[in-house]
Parts: structure tokens; C-alpha cells; sequence
């Protein structure tokens, strides 16, 4: 293996590849951290989708964007030759994202030798792999860390990080002004999940625990969902389902729903910072509430929790005990069992240890 890369921050001029989907890269952030500390004069750029400069902006680690739509790599590489980089950090895992730095000629290229991309790297790292030849399950901030620690840098902090642009909270509140006025505990309910139906907790469970958070705590409930069919679907069911989402309401809690209000992802960490208490599936918010240190409670089934640890002390996670998760199937054979096994006292008794205090 290579010694750790030598490299006086001043004579830098890094691009770090982002990972893509919008968890990872908050999951990231520790190493990114970590490299803006250790390259403090030098110049690092971020090259990403749109959908990760907004989570991850306003952002100190780095002193410039590159956004990319067309995944050709060879579109890609035109663009990055203009910038004369001498490294290529790269926490995207893709053979194309290797190519593009390769044939744009950055000279050095750091990433993980894998998906057969080793020969475009000048330093490679591998990944730990089982006896069965899979990889084994590590927490993916440790991964990214030790893409750090390669550059040299300090890697001891874990913590994941977001900031909030004010402008956003402000934009948000005008949206949903009754969070501004409530007293109520804030608790965000995240129903869905872009990886697919398996990791769904049923919608009905959600509504049995939103009746009991209401009724017991007076809670204000936002049903957070992506700006799709489907998710808006999920919302609109908890909503029309529950017994208190009527005008005749009698708690004094309400629902709100953001299928019904659209709220762009720089304003959904204003709403998350706000939040008593995230009660999520496991995906992409779920990181968002963690780097803002929210109460979070995670509901696990076919996925293993090992890949997602961050040691985050205010998290709960609820895994399922069925003998074929983890399986990481998008669609389940029997009828999504690891998660309708989840009951909506054990949710609540996490709640309650959350809200009392």
C-alpha cells in the first residue's frame, strides 16, 4: 500500500467527486471536513449533481462548484481540462467518474479500486471484502474517511455536518408559518424512500403512531415527502386516515403535509433543524437529521444498518428480527415482512424516551 500522499496545501488545486445519492454525500462530509482542514490554503472544487450542491450548501469546505447534468464522461472531462487540477479525489464509486479525471489528464487520481477502474487511479485503495467475495459491511463515513486519511489528513472527527442558509429558513417559514408560531413538539414523520417499496414502514403504522403523538403530546406532525406521485400518495393517506385530520380536530395538534406545500431541499434543513423528533425510514433525510443533531428514530428492515453507522448518541434504531434481512432487495418476496413486523408501541416507547425529556 502507498504511503499517504505528500502534497504542500498551497501548490493544490484538488476536485473532489461527491458520491451522488443525497445520503452518501452528507455521509461524506467528515472526510470533506477533513480536507478542507488539512488543504487549508489550497483550492478545492466540488464537482456534483444539483441535487447534492443543494443538501450540502451553504458549504465551507470547499472554494468552488462544478454541477454536471450529462454523465458523459467525455462531456465531462472537457469541462474539467479547463481548470488545470492537480489531484482528482474521487468518493464516486463509478467506472465513468474515473475515465473523466483520467482523460482530462489530472495527474493525480485517488479513489477505490473498484467496478474495474483500477487502471485509470495513480493511488488506489481497496475496499474489505467477505470470504464469500462481497464487501463487507462498513460504515460508509469510514470509507470516505479513509480517503481522507490517505491525503493525510486528520480523520478522528466523524461527525456528519450541514448548514443552514438563512435565507432558506426564511423562505421556508413563509411557507409553513405555523411553525413559526407553534409550541407544540415538532416531530417529521419521513414515509418513503427513494431506494424502493421494501424499505416503506406501512402507511397505516405511521398513522396509528401521528394519532398517538398528537393525542399524548399535543404534537404538530410534518409528513415529509419527495415532490413525487407515489410519495405524495403516502402523505395524502397518512393525512386522510388519521382521526385527527379533520377540522373537528380535538388535540390541538394538526398535520401538515408537504405534498400539498413544495419545499425545496435547501429549505427541508431549516424544517429538520426545527424538528423534536425524526421518525424515518432509512434514506436520504434520515442523514440530514443526523447531521443536524435531531432526535432521530430509524426503522430498519432489509437494509444493515452496519453500512449507514455514524455513532450519532441521539439516533434510535429499530431493526427488523426476521431471518432474511438484511437482503437489500428494492422489492420483497414476502410481503415486505421486515417492516410491517415493526410495531407502531415499540416506535412509540422510543418516542416517548425522546419527548419526555
Amino acid at each position: 500500500m502507498k504511503q499517504n500522499i505528500k502534497l504542500k496545501s498551497q501548490d493544490a488545486n484538488m476536485l473532489l467527486w461527491l458520491p451522488s445519492p443525497m445520503g452518501d454525500a452528507v455521509m461524506c462530509t467528515p472526510a470533506l471536513r477533513a480536507i478542507r482542514k488539512h488543504f487549508k490554503s489550497g483550492k478545492i472544487t466540488f464537482i456534483a449533481k444539483s441535487v447534492v450542491r443543494q443538501v450540502l450548501s451553504p458549504c465551507s469546505f470547499n472554494d468552488d462548484w462544478i454541477e454536471y447534468k450529462n454523465n458523459n464522461p467525455f462531456t465531462i472531462a472537457k469541462e474539467l481540462k479547463k481548470h488545470e487540477f492537480t489531484h482528482a479525489v474521487l468518493f464516486k464509486n463509478s467506472f465513468a467518474s474515473a475515465f473523466a479525471v483520467r482523460f482530462a489528464g489530472i495527474p493525480n487520481r485517488v479513489g477505490y479500486s473498484r467496478e474495474n477502474r483500477g487502471f485509470f487511479l495513480t493511488d488506489k485503495l481497496y475496499p474489505e471484502k467477505l470470504d464469500n467475495g462481497k464487501y463487507k459491511p462498513n460504515s460508509m463515513v469510514d470509507y470516505y474517511l479513509a480517503v481522507a486519511s490517505r491525503l493525510g489528513a486528520d480523520i478522528t472527527n466523524r461527525h456528519l455536518e450541514l448548514s443552514v442558509n438563512p435565507q432558506d429558513k426564511f423562505a421556508l417559514l413563509e411557507k409553513l408559518p405555523e411553525l413559526a408560531k407553534t409550541s407544540r413538539p415538532i416531530i417529521i414523520f419521513v414515509p418513503g424512500g427513494a431506494f424502493g417499496p421494501s424499505k416503506l414502514w406501512p402507511a397505516a403504522k405511521f398513522v396509528q403512531a401521528a394519532d398517538k403523538l398528537m393525542e399524548e403530546y399535543n404534537a404538530t406532525i410534518v409528513i415529509s415527502v419527495a415532490y413525487t406521485e407515489a410519495e405524495k400518495q403516502i402523505a395524502k393517506e397518512i393525512c386522510n386516515s388519521s382521526k385527527y385530520s379533520q377540522p373537528d380536530n380535538k388535540t390541538g395538534g394538526r398535520l401538515i403535509s408537504l405534498a400539498d406545500r413544495y419545499v425545496s431541499l435547501g429549505e427541508l434543513k431549516p424544517l429538520f433543524s426545527m424538528a423534536d423528533l425524526v421518525i424515518t425510514n432509512d434514506t436520504g433525510p434520515r442523514h440530514i437529521a443526523v447531521a443536524l443533531q435531531r432526535n432521530v428514530i430509524t426503522l430498519f428492515g432489509p437494509s444493515n444498518p452496519a453500512w449507514t453507522d455514524t455513532g450519532y448518541e441521539k439516533e434510535i434504531k429499530i431493526i427488523s428480527n426476521i431471518d432474511c434481512a438484511p437482503c437489500h432487495k428494492k422489492v420483497c418476496p414476502k410481503e415486505n415482512q421486515c417492516m410491517t413486523g415493526i410495531a407502531v408501541e415499540e416506535v412509540l416507547a422510543a418516542a416517548d424516551k425522546f419527548l419526555k425529556k
